[in-house]
């Protein structure tokens, strides 16, 4: 898109289209600082598409004549081309994209411009835009979440019996599958998957209509528009109307907690890519050098990830903050919607969409991996060995945490102790308790439903691809 700027093709400044009332013209700072033309000319394509669904139903009504929409339409239709090849001349005086559109179809079709700006306001006109232009943004998203999901179950398929420790405290526990650390995301973006959903739900309700606050005297119809715009459903009440940013809160919501499912996820990648876990080596074409150290290879893409992380954050906060203490109906405050709502859409998109291809192209190494999982991550599995045998599990819970110290002290893990070992411990051990001690086998049992066992994996795998 072109600058903006504060002179016109025509040469000479054009009235502004709502300053009839005043005397004198604003000074250049307030005009500056109360635009919103600067960020928001990127709803463009959207008041366009409801100012043509706003003049055909005006001329449905008799409000304007077929002739007369026929020019409103042909003439925005122009305009929109003017804008995508970077012809249109923007001008900070039109304060935002609705009065610098309304303005030039003025200067192109004269008094039939001035009629289309019957029977609504910009109250619910940007209501509209902002409505359309996020209903788009969020089918994309969601998009985009689904190829994120649908990457990890890929993978996931490939690692059903590729064993790793499970962590807590980011200390090892017990063994896992990367298959079933790797569906633990998969949960997380199906219901981030939902929390979209939902905000579309509540974002497909069309506002025009409203007017400033109360609606208007002309006959017109609000369920033509509806229909045309392919809105669900029709606001209820024209206060609401066009003070409601909930459906842009819920937007933000959303976004904030995928963003920080993201962020969990780029800080195990940049973890399992250093040397002292080893699990994974990053691509070449995902990753960063230093400008000092020759050696170095950094996992830059995850720590920006989970860095922008903060911006969605605070935009969601900024939002919460703009409506706490507004009075209905409009306020200019709501002004700063915008710039929160495109600033998430613009950090969430290009991160859903890089996570996608980075996680197909890590190399895990599988015998760290498995050489991580056992040890004393395999505690746990000897305590429940004797459980099976009566011992109660507090019991049993000290019995092998006394091993455990003492193999501890003596420089061994439990991998290496004997059957002979386990019965100074507790005589409730038998022969069978030494095949315990291998990770393989403790994941092989652990096949309770949403376990991580083999075949409880690929049953879960088998119902995501269904």
């Amino acid at each position: 898109m072109k600058p903006i700027s504060r002179s016109h093709a025509s040469g000479a400044k054009p009235a502004n289209l709502i300053r009839s009332r005043f005397k004198s013209g604003r000074l250049p700072e307030v005009e500056a600082f109360t635009a919103s033309l600067p960020f928001d000319r990127r709803m463009y394509r959207h008041d366009i598409r409801g100012s043509i669904a706003h003049a055909r139903m005006l001329a449905r009504t008799g409000i304007l004549s077929r002739r007369e929409a026929r020019m409103i339409e042909r003439g925005l239709n122009q305009i929109g081309g003017e804008i995508e090849r970077g012809q249109f001349r923007f001008d900070i005086g039109d304060e935002d994209i609705h009065l610098a559109i309304e303005r030039r179809l003025i200067a192109k079709i004269g008094d039939a411009g001035r009629k289309l700006h019957t029977a609504r306001s910009r109250n619910d006109q940007v209501a509209l835009d902002l409505r359309l232009y996020l209903r788009d943004e969020l089918d994309e998203i969601l998009r985009r979440i689904e190829e994120l999901r649908s990457a990890l179950i890929r993978l996931a398929g490939k690692h059903v019996e590729t064993v790793m420790p499970g962590y807590t405290h980011l200390q090892r526990a017990q063994p896992v599958s990367l298959a079933h650390h790797l569906l633990a995301y998969v949960e997380m973006l199906t219901r981030d998957r939902e929390r979209f959903q939902q905000a579309r739900q509540r974002t497909d309700v069309m506002p025009l209509g409203a007017g400033a606050l109360a609606a208007t005297t002309l006959p017109i119809d609000r369920k033509m528009v509806a229909h045309e715009l392919r809105f669900a459903r029709i606001s209820a009440n024209s206060i609401d109307a066009v003070s409601d940013r909930d459906f842009a809160v819920d937007f933000l919501a959303a976004a904030a907690i995928v963003a920080v499912h993201l962020s969990r996820m780029s800080t195990e990648l940049v973890l399992w890519s250093s040397a002292e876990f080893g699990f994974v080596e990053i691509p070449d074409e995902f990753s960063t050098g230093s400008s000092m150290m020759p050696q170095k290879k950094n996992p830059d893409l995850a720590e920006l990830v989970r860095a922008k992380t903060g911006r969605v954050v605070g935009d969601l906060m900024a939002m919460l903050t703009v409506l706490k203490g507004l009075p209905l109906a409009y306020n200019s405050d709501l002004q700063e919607d915008k710039e929160r709502v495109f600033d998430a859409v613009d950090t969430i998109k290009p991160a859903l969409e890089l996570m996608a291809r980075f996680w197909p192209a890590l190399r895990f190494n599988h015998i760290a991996m498995r050489s991580a999982a056992g040890g004393f991550a395999l505690a746990t599995d000897l305590a429940e060995y004797l459980v099976r045998r009566h011992v109660p599990f507090r019991r049993a819970h000290e019995i092998v945490a006394s091993l455990v110290r003492e193999t501890t002290d003596a420089g061994r893990t439990l991998e290496d102790l004997t059957f002979d070992d386990l019965r100074r411990h507790a005589g409730e051990f038998k022969s069978d308790a030494a095949a315990l001690l291998s990770a393989d086998s403790s994941l092989r049992r652990r096949s309770v439903l949403g376990g991580p066992a083999p075949q409880t994996v690929a049953r879960r795998l088998r119902e995501l691809k269904e």
